[in-house]
C-alpha cells in the first residue's frame, strides 16, 4: 500500500496526516504556536517557527504511523496566506519576520498606489483591488520602512515554499500563493507581472521565477531532512498551496457551482470561477486544482474564530474555569445558554472588525461594535451577538459573489473548528438561507494537501476521487421565519457600518501607534 502526507502550516497551528491510496486516514499530529502583534493592527510570524512545527508534525506522523519509509511516496504542505511572504536573502535565510494576512500595517502603501499608480490597469492585470491586506501593499511597506531589508532581500517566499526550499533546497512558488499576493501576478497569463512590479516599483527579480502547480513535484527530499524525519532520501515535495483553496478542494470544491466556508481564526467562503472582475470586491487567484484554468475567488473576515476566542478570553473567566471542572469546553457551556435566546440576541449586533476588515468592505480602519447593549443583555447574549456578526460577514461575501459566480449550488460546505458547534450551524443555515453540510471526517487543509501529494505521483487521476475520500454530513435546515428576521438585521448590520465608518476612522486615526 501507498500513503501520502499532508501538512498545513496554520496561522496558529500545524497540522498533518497520513492517508493511504484508498484515502483513509492512518494518524494525524499537529502543534500549536502564536501570532507575535508588536503593535496595534500588526501581525507578524517569524518561519522558524513554522518550519519547527512542520518537521516536528512530519517527524511525528511518521513515528505513529509505523509505515515503512519507503511506503510514503510524496507529501505535499499547505500554508496560511503569508501576505509580504518572507524576506530572504541570497542564501534563502529569514532577514524579517513575515507580515502575514491578518496584519494592517500597510496603509500608508496603499494611499501611495492610490495616488500614484494606475489601479485600474492594477485591478485588471491581477484580478484584484487594494488594501492592506495584500502581500505587495506589504512588501512596499517594508520597501519604504526598512530600506536596509529591502537591499539585502533575494526573494519574497511564501510560507509553503520556504518550508519546501528547507525540505528540498529548490525555490518555487505555486501559482495559487503568487496569485494571493496581489498586485505583482498576472491572473490572465499565469506569470508575475513586468508591467504591474514597474508599476509598483517591486524588482520583478525578487518573484522567484520557478512557479509550479499546486500538484507539481518541487523536488525531492534532502538527505539530511529525511534522516532527521525517518522518511525516504528523494520523496517527492510537492507545490501546496493558500490553506483555503486547499481547504476548500478537500470539500470537494472543483468545479463552478460548489462553494464552501472554512471557519477557523479567519473565515473564508469561496467558490470557483473561469473569470474575474475585481470590482466586486473579492480575492482571487488560480486555484490549487487545474491551476492553468480555474480560479478560486473568494472572500473573508479577518477576525472569524479569533473574535470568538477573543470574547471568550476577555469576558468569560468564570465559564473557562467551570469547563475545567466539568471537563467541557467552554463553548459548550455558552452555548447552552445562548441557543435559547431569540435571533438576534434581544437587540444586539456585532461587527467583527476587530483588526479592521477584508471583503467586501476593504477597510483597515474598521473597528468592531458591539450595538444594542442595554442592562438587560448577558454575555451569553454576546456571545450570540459575536457568532451571528461573524455569520452576516459570511452572508456580505456571499452577496457579492453572487455578482460574479458562474453560478452558486443550494448548499453551503462549512469546514474548521465552526463545525463542532451545532448552534453556529443553525445560525449559518437561517442567516444564509442555505441548508448547512460538514464533513464527518472533521478535516480539512491536510486532506486537500493529500489529495494534491497523491495526484502529483499518479495514484489519482480522476479530479473527482476527492469526493470519496470524506463523507458529507446534513448539520442545519433554514427556518424560514428566522431566515426572514435575519435578513432585516442583516440590513441593520450594513447600515451601522456606514453610519459609524466616519466615527471609526477618526477613532482610528486619533490612536494610532507609529
Amino acid at each position: 500500500m501507498k500513503y501520502v502526507i499532508g501538512v498545513d502550516i496554520g496561522t496558529q497551528s500545524t497540522k498533518g496526516i497520513l492517508m493511504d491510496a484508498d484515502g483513509k486516514i492512518i494518524t494525524s499530529a499537529s502543534r500549536s504556536y502564536s501570532v507575535e502583534t508588536p503593535k496595534p493592527l500588526w501581525a507578524e510570524q517569524w518561519p522558524d517557527v513554522w518550519l519547527e512545527a512542520a518537521l516536528s508534525v512530519l517527524a511525528d506522523i511518521v513515528k505513529q504511523s509505523g509505515v515503512a519509509k519507503e511506503n510514503i511516496v510524496s507529501i505535499c504542505i499547505s500554508s496560511l496566506y503569508g501576505g509580504s511572504g518572507i524576506a530572504v536573502d541570497k542564501d534563502i535565510r529569514p532577514l524579517y519576520p513575515c507580515l502575514i494576512w491578518m496584519d494592517r500595517r500597510a496603509s500608508d502603501r496603499v494611499e501611495w498606489v492610490r495616488n500614484y499608480v494606475d489601479t485600474k490597469e492594477l485591478f485588471r492585470i491581477t484580478g484584484n483591488s487594494l488594501d492592506s491586506y495584500y502581500g505587495y501593499t506589504k512588501i512596499l511597506w517594508i520597501k519604504e520602512h526598512e530600506p536596509d531589508i529591502w537591499q539585502q532581500t533575494r526573494y519574497f517566499l511564501p510560507p509553503n515554499s520556504y518550508i519546501n526550499y528547507q525540505l528540498t533546497g529548490e525555490v518555487a512558488v505555486d501559482h495559487c500563493s503568487a496569485g494571493n499576493i496581489g498586485g505583482v501576478y498576472n491572473i490572465e497569463k499565469r506569470d508575475w507581472s513586468t508591467k504591474a512590479c514597474r508599476m509598483l516599483g517591486i524588482p520583478k527579480s525578487m518573484m522567484p521565477p520557478r512557479l509550479l502547480a499546486s500538484d507539481d513535484i518541487v523536488g525531492g527530499l534532502l538527505p539530511e531532512m529525511a534522516e532527521k524525519l525517518g522518511l525516504a532520501v528523494g520523496t517527492p515535495i510537492v507545490a501546496g498551496g493558500v490553506d483555503a483553496a486547499v481547504a476548500t478542494l478537500a470539500a470537494g470544491v472543483v468545479a463552478p457551482g460548489n462553494h464552501v466556508a472554512m471557519i477557523g481564526t479567519s473565515m473564508c467562503w469561496g467558490f470557483v470561477n473561469h473569470s474575474v472582475d475585481a470590482r466586486h470586491g473579492l480575492i482571487s487567484m488560480p486555484h490549487v486544482n487545474n491551476a492553468l484554468e480555474d480560479i478560486y475567488t473568494f472572500g473573508g473576515a479577518i477576525t472569524a474564530g479569533a473574535s470568538v476566542t477573543w470574547f471568550i478570553d476577555q469576558f468569560c473567566g468564570v465559564e473557562k474555569q467551570q469547563a475545567l471542572e466539568q471537563k467541557c469546553t467552554v463553548h459548550h457551556l455558552l452555548e447552552e445558554q445562548a441557543k435559547i435566546l431569540p435571533p438576534g440576541a434581544d437587540g444586539l449586533v456585532f461587527l467583527p472588525y476587530l483588526m479592521g476588515e477584508r471583503s467586501p468592505i476593504w477597510d483597515a480602519k474598521a473597528t468592531g461594535t458591539m450595538v444594542g447593549l442595554s442592562l438587560y443583555h448577558t454575555r451569553f447574549h454576546l456571545y450570540r451577538a459575536v457568532l451571528e456578526g461573524i455569520t452576516f460577514a459570511l452572508k456580505d461575501n456571499i452577496e457579492s459573489g453572487k455578482a460574479c459566480a458562474e453560478r452558486l449550488d443550494n448548499e453551503l460546505i462549512v469546514v474548521g473548528g465552526a463545525a463542532f458547534s451545532d448552534m453556529w450551524m443553525q445560525i449559518i443555515a437561517d442567516v444564509t438561507g442555505y441548508p448547512v453540510l460538514t464533513i464527518k471526517e472533521e478535516v480539512e487543509a491536510p486532506l486537500g494537501d493529500c489529495f494534491l501529494a497523491a495526484k502529483a505521483v499518479g495514484i489519482i487521476q480522476n479530479t473527482d476521487t476527492i469526493k470519496k475520500w470524506f463523507n458529507l454530513e446534513a448539520r442545519a435546515t433554514p427556518n424560514a421565519e428566522n431566515h426572514e428576521k435575519y435578513n432585516q438585521l442583516f440590513k441593520t448590520y450594513r447600515s451601522i457600518y456606514r453610519n459609524l465608518k466616519k466615527d471609526m476612522h477618526q477613532l482610528y486615526d486619533l490612536t494610532k501607534v507609529e
